[in-house]
């Protein structure tokens, strides 16, 4: 009793100092937006700073390592994505950390769908057409993605297996660099998450295919879902979400679980990102954790399916 009676009361008082939370990306990217956004509100609500720290690499690996290594204290969180704790997963055994066994889920955030997108060189306007001209140059199309293991990665092995073809993956960094090299021409197509893609389709600086979504986006309404392109079974999605390491208080995730709620139910925040077409998410640390199994599960067999090496 006393120690709950303590823990307790910690979570009554917390946070007395800065919040960090980790980014596992590098600046400019969709995670990074969605982060910074939510954390100041957060800070706002909290009456402490939230400080978003990048801490980017191996597919998202080196961000939520560092997070299942840290403090159980409520000081230190993870902006997770599906990419650090189902796909990055599902590919490696060896990154140094457990989805599952290492991480307090607190509440899931929003969910992005993706774009398909091509350099304005590449002959083509549609997802039919692409496949068309990757198969008569099998290997030739390069696609970029925020690095192995990253949902942008998964994305393309995906559209590779059920099209049929053989668009060669370059990992990068993070998807700001991954974009980048793509419109500087140096690959071909990409599956990025509308938020960054968006800007970029309107300047012409690329031009978009297909949608993940099984809906087509507000912010792109001329532009075919997959699913319409004569691709049924494909829907892939991006959710991102708010982890603690293992072992910290259930009352402090409580207590962020709450705060993180209330921050998402704001008509503020929902303004700021439904036009770059992040979807706020809802639900409980254990609907959350359920989440994270099956999408795990999920990417697993997709992995074997297509027979995917971590590079």
């Amino acid at each position: 009793m006393i120690a709950s009676a303590s823990t307790h009361a910690d979570a009554q008082t917390y946070p007395t100092r800065p919040v960090k939370l980790i980014v596992p990306y590098p600046p400019g990217g969709s995670a990074d937006i969605l982060g910074r956004t939510l954390g100041g509100k957060l800070a706002d609500q909290l009456g402490q700073p939230v400080v978003v720290e990048n801490r980017p690499g191996a597919g998202t690996a080196v961000g939520t390592e560092f997070v299942a290594r840290s403090q159980p204290d409520g000081y230190t969180l993870l902006l997770g994505t599906v990419s650090s704790h189902a796909m990055n997963p599902a590919l490696s055994a060896k990154l140094g950390y457990d989805p599952i066994k290492d991480f307090a889920p607190i509440a899931p955030v929003a969910t992005i769908p993706f774009v398909l997108i091509v350099h304005p060189s590449v002959p083509v306007q549609t997802a039919k057409e692409l496949v068309a001209h990757a198969k008569s140059q099998p290997g030739k199309i390069n696609y970029s993605s925020a690095g192995n293991g990253t949902s942008n990665h998964l994305a393309g092995e995906l559209f590779n297996l059920m099209a049929g073809i053989n668009m060669t993956h370059v990992p990068y960094k993070g998807s700001a660099p991954a974009l980048q090299d793509l419109i500087a021409g140096h690959v071909q197509a990409m599956f990025d998450l509308v938020p960054t893609s968006l800007p970029r389709i309107q300047t012409g600086n690329v031009k978009a295919i297909a949608v993940t979504s099984s809906a087509r986006v507000p912010g792109l309404p001329n532009v075919p879902t997959l699913k319409e392109a004569g691709y049924p079974d494909y829907e892939v999605t991006a959710w991102f979400g708010v982890f603690a390491p293992a072992g910290t208080p259930p009352a402090i995730v409580g207590r962020l679980h709450e705060e993180v709620t209330k921050a998402l139910a704001s008509p503020d925040l929902k303004n700021k990102l439904e036009p770059l077409g992040m979807e706020t998410m809802q639900g409980s640390p254990q609907s959350f954790s359920r989440l994270v199994a099956s999408d795990l599960d999920k990417w697993r067999g997709v992995v074997k399916s297509a027979k995917i090496q971590a590079e």
